[in-house]
């Protein structure tokens, strides 16, 4: 009788260990609601279809560091508060000893946006597979583009008002440019511990691209200035393609500095394609590196939008700046295309100038699809495409002009 009663101790005891040690019975409130956040954002990304190759990975990330006792990612490991407790040097970027001790897989794969390597990668990527033709044709465009970056230093400000630091409402007013990997790189230099709220926000917007730009497209143009047709762009030679990247690097790096390492990736990627003689180096960087970039930077930029970090007053104000941002950096184009309008008596559709945010090429089908609505003869992709591309470098300039200030 003894050895039963023993026998059904230890089996009572194994089992309440086995939920004491559970994520059942370490489940937080806060982590379930951002394990819910996460199951609403991997529904529109594969659903919905909004941006599903960062928005899918992304979600996911959040829902693994969510998760309790899984021990995947930690975040206080990249804390610089928590760092100082530990007694590491100001300034260090990352808990050393931790991560190698007690990181989890996530933790290891964040050293490549804490260490600024992915989002230039990716844009290396961006690179080999843009056309700078209709930019090249059109350098006129390189002012919608500007314009388009209008949102980024107003949500700045904006967010200086509200309470931010400076180095915060620089990492903030980047997603007005509504590129990812240009937000991250900005956000992990100037404001680490915000990298999940702004990404998130930064990457819901870009999929959101063809919701929130017709309605100020439409408010901000007439009937008429968006039935406009635009007179076929000239050819563009090999030699000016060759040219223009080599020329906008060595540009980019006199001016401003800090931006080199993303329009330097950029135009790498670029001329790489329009030389025409590193075409496997060109398949390579647009496919098989990119897309594992892809998913490593979404599933690491994902994993920061942990509850202690992500669920705050800071992100509701961070995600309504993003809006805002974005919202003023298509009607900066826009205007700027009405202008355009003007002076060329006609001839330039300010519609295009909604594509000066760097959504590629998202923005610029926006700009196709609300034309040929007003006017079936109507084609101005290649048009907004010359904006769209600007957008990446303005975009990439804006984030150099932050890091040169702020850091």
């Amino acid at each position: 009788m003894e050895t039963l009663l023993t026998i059904i101790n230890a089996f009572g005891e194994t089992i309440a260990s086995l939920w004491r040690n559970s994520g059942f019975a370490n489940m937080a409130l806060d982590s379930l609601g951002m394990i819910l956040i996460s199951l609403v954002l991997l529904y529109l990304a594969i659903v919905k279809k909004f941006e599903p190759l960062l928005l899918l990975p992304i979600a996911f990330g959040m829902m693994l560091s969510n998760l309790p006792m899984g021990g995947i990612f930690h975040m206080e490991f990249f804390d610089p508060d928590y760092i100082a407790t530990l007694g590491y040097e100001k300034g260090t970027l990352f808990a050393i000893n931790e991560v190698f001790s007690h990181g989890g897989l996530l933790d290891y794969l964040y050293l490549g946006i804490k260490l600024g390597i992915y989002p230039p990668l990716i844009f290396l990527g961006i690179g080999a597979m843009t056309d700078f033709g209709p930019l090249i044709a059109n350098p006129k465009s390189l002012l919608l583009g500007a314009a388009a970056q209008l949102g980024i230093f107003l949500a700045f400000f904006l967010a200086l008002f509200l309470g931010f630091t400076p180095a915060q409402a620089g990492a903030i007013g980047i997603i007005g440019g509504a590129d990812g990997p240009t937000a991250i790189f900005v956000a992990k230099s100037l404001a680490p511990e915000l990298l999940g709220a702004i990404a998130v926000a930064a990457y819901s917007y870009m999929a959101l691209v063809p919701v929130i730009q017709p309605p100020i497209m439409r408010l901000l143009t007439t009937r008429r200035e968006r039935q406009t047709v635009m007179a076929q762009l000239r050819p563009v030679s090999r030699t000016e393609k060759i040219i223009f990247p080599i020329a906008v690097t060595l540009l980019v790096a006199l001016i401003i500095p800090d931006a080199l390492t993303l329009v330097g990736m950029l135009m790498l990627g670029n001329l790489l394609k329009e030389s025409g003689v590193a075409e496997r180096l060109v398949k390579t960087a647009a496919n098989e590196l990119m897309n594992i970039v892809t998913i490593f930077l979404g599933i690491t930029v994902g994993a920061t939008a942990t509850a202690e970090y992500f669920l705050s007053t800071s992100t509701l104000l961070i995600m309504a700046l993003g809006v805002t941002a974005f919202a003023f950096g298509t009607a900066g184009g826009v205007l700027i295309g009405k202008l355009m309008y003007v002076l060329t008596k006609g001839k330039v559709n300010p519609l295009i100038g909604s594509a000066g945010v760097s959504a590629v090429p998202m923005a610029a089908r926006v700009s196709q699809k609300l034309g040929q609505q007003e006017n079936p003869a109507n084609f101005l992709l290649m048009h907004a495409m010359g904006p769209n591309v600007a957008g990446v470098i303005g975009s990439a300039v804006a984030a150099g002009i932050l890091l040169m200030l702020l850091k």
